[in-house]
């Protein structure tokens, strides 16, 4: 179990980690933990959020410090895919025209203004958000962790190779399954007891963007990638973001 949580923190994570061989067998239930490193970056939300008030900084600097964290904690790997996915999809192509567009090592002008778009929308989230709702925005980085864990064992591959492809097709497909439902329903749980409003809408507006993920991935590109992954990762926790603030401004008008 210890080489599994070394392999998915080496993997997904630019936070240290003692060198080991990647075999069958310590691959095999690496993907459990791939929704601690979302832990991870949500107490480090959760720390700068308070760091930021106990040193009376402006909420412009606190929220694009919150909107740069899960970037250096993860070296943007999420992020790559969000920005490949978005060439891809923007491309209208066919099915494999898509999947090559993927693997290309270029940067597209659709991708550059994507990545613009998002952290934009991602700056002026945080820096809208109340510290009450905080919770709940920090927890979705552990969430959108485990459904996308949960895709890696259960939909369709698009491709038979590539990172994604291996952690499938070395995992132990039932109890990594079983280990991300648990994930999921307990992350949720979390959510509710924090707040039935907010930790709800967070919940439920996750669950949405995996049931989006899901079928766009199927519809344009015949299943899952790793690049698919990345942006599902990145969308979620944006979109849950954006819900929550705009939640809170519906609920104060009424």
């Amino acid at each position: 179990m210890f080489s599994a949580f070394v392999i998915a923190f080496a993997m997904y994570s630019k936070i240290p980690m003692p060198r080991l061989e990647w075999t069958e067998k310590n691959m095999r239930y690496a993907m459990c933990f791939f929704p601690w490193i979302g832990a991870v970056i949500g107490l480090l939300e959760v720390g700068f959020w308070h760091l930021c008030g106990l040193l009376e900084l402006g909420g412009w600097f606190r929220a694009v410090g919150l909107t740069l964290i899960p970037v250096a904690v993860t070296g943007g790997i999420h992020l790559d895919g969000f920005l490949d996915t978005v060439d891809a999809r923007s491309s209208h192509a066919e099915r494999e025209r898509k999947l090559e567009i993927l693997k290309d090592s270029h940067t597209g002008a659709f991708a550059i203004l994507g990545g613009i778009v998002y952290f934009l929308l991602s700056t002026a989230g945080w820096s809208e958000l109340r510290e009450g709702q905080l919770g709940a925005a920090a927890a979705v980085f552990f969430l959108s962790r485990a459904y996308s864990g949960l895709a890696v064992v259960s939909f369709r591959q698009a491709r038979k190779k590539g990172m994604l492809a291996t952690f499938a097709e070395q995992a132990h497909r039932r109890r990594v399954r079983w280990v991300m439902l648990a994930s999921i329903l307990a992350c949720s749980a979390f959510l509710v007891w924090l707040s039935p409003l907010y930790g709800g809408l967070a919940a439920l507006t996750a669950l949405g963007v995996f049931g989006y993920y899901r079928y766009f991935s199927y519809r344009e590109f015949g299943g899952v990638t790793g690049d698919l992954a990345g942006y599902f990762v990145q969308v979620c926790e944006l979109t849950v973001l954006l819900a929550l603030v705009l939640a809170e401004r519906v609920a104060a008008l009424l």
